[in-house]
């Protein structure tokens, strides 16, 4: 059974500050993100997974829609860094997956999506403004896949 302690980010509320570093080894914090565009948070529980991976090759078959002037989607999970730069080039992902490996799941929990009996993010997704606002979110529990029409729907109309 799994057990997410920290309540998500209400919609209208601020989104926590983060700072994680990608599968390239560069920094990105939440606050520089934003200022000029949305942010598009995809946490999910494990690179190399099936549902992971399905859900995260649709982003990038879609590309255009979730990282363009408007929005830039980053790909979140527990992972160390090394283990997404192999993921990613495997794949042939274009777009940012942070480490939230150490202090393990820190962000994962700042965002109400770790699972602390397994030591994962489930998959939650999050749409932060210029303003560091939570304008969209949507919640999945563990082995529940991602609704990939809603993340569309999410950004169309930025």
């Amino acid at each position: 059974m799994s057990h997410v302690r920290e309540a998500s980010p209400e919609v209208g509320g601020r989104a926590p500050e983060l700072a994680l570093v990608d599968q390239a080894g560069e920094l990105h914090t939440l606050s520089t993100v934003v200022a000029d565009r949305h942010a598009l948070l995809v946490f999910y529980p494990f690179a190399f997974s099936s549902i992971c991976t399905g859900e995260l090759l649709e982003i990038q078959l879609n590309i255009d829609e979730f990282v363009n002037d408007r929005v830039q989607v980053y790909g979140i999970s527990c992972d160390p860094a090394p283990a997404l730069r192999a993921w990613a080039a495997h794949e042939g992902y274009r777009f940012p997956l942070l480490s939230d490996f150490w202090p393990h799941g820190q962000v994962a929990r700042d965002y109400g999506v770790f699972d602390e009996d397994s030591g994962m993010a489930v998959r939650g997704t999050f749409l932060v403004d210029p303003t560091m606002t939570v304008r969209w979110s949507l919640v999945q529990g563990p082995g529940e896949a991602r609704e990939i029409g809603a993340l569309h729907e999410a950004v169309r109309d930025l």
